[in-house]
């Protein structure tokens, strides 16, 4: 099967009203493509990995609809260009050109299922649930990933590097907190490591279900790791649930804004002498997320790590 793409060029200013117009036309869905940074209250809720390099905000903003049947394509174009035409008396349109493009209709949540293969962080393999262990690697620790559409496979550096500072700091029994615990490979490598009990927390309702199966594949009771969705930032309830100065070690592999936060939500929650690992922290964020940590008293950093263009930083309760 087959779909046409249609591809409006506007401005960012138009974005919003152009997209209530494609609604009322009885468009179902679009693509936005710009080069908006992201606000804060929209980072704060996305505890995931982002590059950050998007080029500058040119104003230019590019909505896409995509059509499987065209027997009514003349009444949309029409119809867009008459809502187009009334928009214009109110915002900068641009361009205002649709261009067209077919493509396949492809399983757009696990089409990237191909790219996910076995690989290493030191002596720990990890791999998708649908793949063989390779013979080279059996003597390693095994840990198996199914993300669903929970973000987490453990390729980005910014989580081997977090699963690097686990297999430095987990003890036998460790009680981790995991935030933004996604399909929890953090969670999980943890237990794998001698861990005794993880909380995690995710804002994803997805989260719940990926960590379910995926300690199911790991052959892991749930009863060692309870996943709960919300923000511990601000969720009292969370926060109660995640206990206090319970425990030994907190790690999260979110973005540095978020991190910058939640620096003072994590110490409530640690030992003394517990560990903050986070992550996530592209390279020109770390000062931020090392200014905001030693302003913490309560925090002081014992190590930071690098891979590629990411920043660990590993801070103590004092």
């Amino acid at each position: 099967m087959k779909w046409t793409k249609f591809t409006l060029t506007t401005t960012t200013a138009a974005v919003d009203l152009v997209s209530s117009l494609f609604d009322e036309i009885g468009i179902e869905g679009i693509e936005i493509e710009d080069h908006v940074p992201l606000t804060e209250a929209e980072t704060k809720g996305m505890f995931i990995d982002i590059l950050p390099d998007m080029g500058p905000d040119d104003g230019v903003a590019k909505v896409s609809f995509y059509l499987e049947d065209l027997s009514e394509l003349d009444r949309i174009m029409r119809e867009i260009q008459e809502g187009l035409d009334e928009l214009s008396r109110f915002v900068d349109l641009g361009e205002r050109t649709i261009t067209s493009s077919e493509t396949e209709d492809k399983d757009w949540i696990n089409n990237w299922k191909q790219y996910f293969k076995p690989f290493t962080v030191d002596d720990i393999l990890i791999k998708p649930t649908w793949e063989q262990v390779p013979k080279e690697h059996r003597d390693k620790l095994l840990i198996q990933i199914d993300p669903g559409t929970a973000f987490g496979t453990g390729q980005h550096e910014t989580t081997q590097l977090c699963i690097r500072q686990l297999k430095k700091y987990v003890h036998h029994g460790s009680r981790i907190l995991d935030v933004g615990t996604g399909s929890g490979i953090l969670g999980i490598t943890a237990l794998k490591l001698g861990a005794g009990h993880v909380f995690g927390t995710d804002l994803d309702e997805n989260a719940v279900a990926a960590v379910g199966e995926n300690l199911e594949s790991n052959q892991i009771g749930e009863g060692s790791f309870q996943v709960v969705q919300g923000n511990i930032i601000d969720d009292e309830e969370i926060q109660a649930m995640a206990g206090t100065e319970c425990c030994d070690i907190a790690v999260a592999n979110i973005l540095a804004p978020v991190i910058i936060m939640l620096q003072k939500e994590i110490p409530l929650h640690l030992k003394k002498g517990g560990l903050f690992i986070a992550s996530g922290i592209i390279n020109t964020k770390e000062e931020a997320v090392r200014e905001a940590l030693e302003a913490n008293q309560e925090l002081e950093i014992v190590e930071t790590t690098y891979q590629g263009e990411w920043v660990c930083v590993t801070a103590r309760k004092v």
